[in-house]
C-alpha cells in the first residue's frame, strides 16, 4: 500500500491520518521486537521491511545459508550449467515479491544516499555502481541485506560492521 503525498504531509506534520494507522502499528511493533530492532541496524532495512522479514522467515532455521534466502526471495541469478561450465542468467524474481520489493526499495534509498560517505560499505556500493551500473548495484545491495538479515536472525546477534582500515 503506497503512501500518497497528502498522507506523507500529514505524517510529516505529526498529525493523525487514518490511512497511515497500519504503518504506525507496524513501526511500533518493530520497535518493540528484539529481532526487528537488530535488523533495523542495517542500512536499507526499516520497520516495514524488518517486520516482513521476521514474519516471512522467522528465525531463519529453514535455510542453510544466506544465499538460499536470497534465492528464495528471488535476488540471485539463475544458473544454467552444462559440462562443468556455469552460466549465470538474470535474477530469478522467484519467491516473495513483496519482500523482494521492500529490499529493493531500501537498497535504492541506500544507494541514493551514499553521497561522499567514506565508510567501507559506501565505498563498495559506489564502486559497484560505477563498474556495473545502478540497477545491478541496487540488486546486489538488496541481496547483501537479505543475506545479512538472515545471519542476524539465525545467530541472534546484533549486526557488527567490520571496522574501516583506511
Amino acid at each position: 500500500m503506497p503512501i500518497r503525498a497528502s498522507e506523507a504531509r500529514w505524517l510529516l506534520k505529526g498529525l493523525p491520518c487514518a490511512s497511515l494507522a497500519p504503518f504506525a502499528f507496524i513501526a511500533k511493533a518493530a520497535r518493540e521486537d528484539a529481532r526487528s530492532k537488530r535488523l533495523m541496524q542495517r542500512p536499507g532495512i526499516g520497520p516495514v521491511t524488518a517486520s516482513a522479514f521476521v514474519a516471512s522467515i522467522g528465525n531463519g532455521h529453514d535455510f542453510d545459508n544466506g544465499r538460499q534466502v536470497a534465492a528464495w526471495i528471488g535476488l540471485v541469478p539463475g544458473q544454467y550449467s552444462s559440462g562443468g561450465k556455469a552460466r549465470l542468467g538474470r535474477i530469478t524474481k522467484a519467491g516473495d515479491s513483496y519482500l523482494r520489493s521492500l529490499l529493493v526499495m531500501g537498497a535504492r534509498a541506500v544507494l541514493n544516499s551514499i553521497g561522499d560517505k567514506q565508510d567501507r560499505f559506501s565505498r563498495w556500493a559506489r564502486s559497484l555502481q560505477e563498474r556495473r551500473g545502478y540497477w545491478r548495484a541496487v540488486i546486489a545491495i538488496a541481496a547483501k541485506n537479505a543475506r545479512l538479515a538472515w545471519a542476524v536472525l539465525k545467530y541472534g546477534e546484533d549486526f557488527k560492521p567490520e571496522p574501516d582500515t583506511i
